[in-house]
């Protein structure tokens, strides 16, 4: 990170978000007494944020060790099913993740359900913000399903999860994302039937999506609703 003469970029100069301060996170934690923040250190402060942290950790016997943690800080989520108790159907989506590709994901598109960071709005305005962008669907009741971490080693974010009824009149746009933001997404309209299996096969692997899906799939299941059978899936 390189911060101007006379200044640490993100801490006391803004960085090239205007933020400062960004050294402050976990110093006022006093929720665990067997914890204790010693040091932030802002290693990078690119659009997200990366923390070192130096602590110290009381252990079960008794005995304190200084240990150093690295976060990385992207904001928190929050994601959504969209389902379709009639038709058996769900929305998700398709598009190009470096991260999955680069890590053995033979192309790198994956398929998920719709999700986007808060940034300045609460979950709820937010997934009802990513509804209409990905998947061009204006949502109606939505459920509160439960908040959780997905990666809690070393990413900061807790995820929303959300889900809600749609029919086809509330696809009131062929969705594909914000195009200035560079996202390109493919809608598509699944079987319920179908999307689970492509969990078991692999064709889905992306974790938020398989979550939803387990709860979608346990929800029909404890309503004795009958299994659709073969549907095609449809793209928008």
């Amino acid at each position: 990170m390189n911060a101007p003469p006379g200044g640490r970029r993100g801490v006391d100069v803004p960085d090239g978000r205007g933020r400062t301060g960004l050294d402050r996170a976990g110093r006022g934690l006093h929720g665990n007494p067997d914890v204790v923040v010693r040091e932030v250190e802002v290693t990078s402060d690119g659009w997200h944020v990366l923390r070192r942290t130096t602590l110290d950790v009381r252990r079960r016997d008794g005995t304190w060790t200084t240990q150093q943690r690295e976060t990385y800080d992207r904001g928190d989520g929050a994601t959504l099913l969209p389902y379709d108790d009639e038709r058996g159907t769900v929305l998700l989506t398709r598009q190009f993740r470096y991260p999955a590709y680069v890590n053995g994901h033979p192309d790198g598109m994956l398929v998920e359900a719709a999700a986007g960071l808060l940034d300045a709005d609460d979950p709820l305005s937010a997934i009802r913000r990513e509804a209409a962008e990905e998947l061009g669907v204006v949502l109606g009741e939505v459920e509160h399903l439960f908040d959780l971490f997905m990666s809690p080693g070393s990413v900061t974010e807790r995820v929303h999860f959300y889900a809600a009824p749609y029919t086809p009149a509330d696809r009131t746009s062929g969705g594909g994302g914000v195009v200035d933001e560079g996202e390109d997404i493919e809608v598509l309209e699944l079987a319920l039937a179908d999307a689970t299996a492509m969990c078991r096969d692999g064709r889905i692997r992306d974790g938020k999506t398989v979550i939803l899906l387990q709860w979608a799939a346990a929800r029909q299941a404890a309503a004795g609703a009958p299994r659709p059978g073969p549907a095609t899936a449809s793209d928008r």
